[in-house]
């Protein structure tokens, strides 16, 4: 049985109940963080923390989130439901109003809601058990606030599905300029020559946290040049080899772009280096 946390309290997720004038069911008016947990440890728990309340403040939700009562929450929901690896899915909405209005309401109680899921084992840094991914591309059609984890991704799910309509895993995306932006749900980073590059963040990125950690851990180890930058569309279709990060799939290797091979349509040894440096280093943050 899936217990859940809502408002407080611990509950199966079957008699887990919102109000319908929530603001996060009309408006998708809410910010949601993903942490990883294996084994009971999880994965930059306080980064994703920092990031949730860099959106609760973007969005004028008036909640300090505390992160001792945010681990607590997490800790209690990996023991309720059976620990291994989970995901542990926070949600924080605006609340409920007693009408249907787009301006913030004045004087209502936010709506905290929080679950656990199982997700695969960790990645291990072992090309023969890596999960290679083939992805398309399309221009980036979201609003000009993606570096916000709002829970409205309408944009997303439909950049998400464009590539899954089409057989593949994700779709990477650029914007008017050609400069590639992020994928549906991941960063995206390319290599070349032995060279890491991932965009610089602005309004059209989300902060990923694994690419904080990664970027960080990378840099602290000194082996891999890595580059914060402008990357164009034709560098990712020239790469030799391309990832995409996310804190659910970590580094992946991506091996084809729009049917056509990254690289030697292989998994490369720049992944293989990274992958072992985040392993070894992920529970640091």
């Amino acid at each position: 049985m899936s217990i859940v946390y809502l408002n407080g309290d611990y509950m199966p997720m079957a008699e887990a109940r919102i109000s319908p004038m929530d603001r996060g069911f009309l408006f998708g008016d809410g910010i949601y963080e993903v942490v990883p947990s294996y084994d009971g440890k999880l994965v930059g728990f306080t980064p994703h923390l920092e990031r949730m309340q860099d959106g609760l403040d973007a969005i004028e939700i008036d909640l300090k989130v505390e992160h001792t009562a945010w681990r607590n929450i997490a800790e209690q929901l990996i023991e309720r439901n059976g620990g291994g690896n989970l995901g542990i899915y926070f949600h924080v909405s605006r609340g409920a109003d007693s009408k249907r209005h787009h301006a913030y309401p004045l004087n209502i109680t936010p709506t905290l809601y929080a679950f656990a899921f199982e997700i695969p084992p960790a990645p291990r840094p072992d090309k023969s058990a890596a999960t290679p991914y083939t992805v398309s591309t399309a221009e980036d059609l979201r609003w000009r606030r993606c570096n916000i984890k709002s829970t409205a991704l309408l944009g997303n799910v439909m950049h998400y599905q464009h590539g899954h309509s089409r057989g593949h895993s994700e779709t990477i995306l650029y914007n008017q300029e050609g400069e590639i932006t992020e994928a549906a749900a991941c960063n995206v980073f390319v290599i070349k020559n032995g060279i890491v590059a991932t965009p610089l963040l602005d309004h059209q990125k989300l902060p990923g946290i694994t690419r904080l950690m990664l970027l960080e851990i990378l840099r602290r180890d000194g082996s891999i040049p890595v580059q914060e930058r402008v990357v164009k569309l034709a560098e990712l279709n020239d790469a030799d080899e391309v990832w995409i990060t996310s804190s659910s799939k970590e580094i992946a290797p991506v091996i084809e772009i729009d049917g056509k091979p990254v690289g030697d349509g292989g998994i490369g040894d720049i992944w293989l280096a990274a992958q072992t440096l985040y392993t070894e280093h992920k529970f640091d943050f």
